[in-house]
């Protein structure tokens, strides 16, 4: 995956957890977990991106 990539990800997967928070405090969701799950795995992808930033 290129960085150009990663970026793009990045922002949709904020997007996402922006809109999972809105959907929550309306009517809560059946598995809140998700908006955990989503969290780390934006930070996850943000580690990455730096790494391979770092390598070029």
């Amino acid at each position: 995956m290129s960085i150009s990539d990663l970026r793009e990800r990045i922002e949709a997967e904020k997007a996402n957890l922006d809109m999972m928070k809105i959907n929550h405090a309306i009517s809560p969701l059946e598995d809140t977990s998700k908006i955990r799950k989503t969290r780390k795995d934006i930070a996850r992808m943000i580690t990455i991106l730096a790494e391979k930033e770092k390598q070029n």
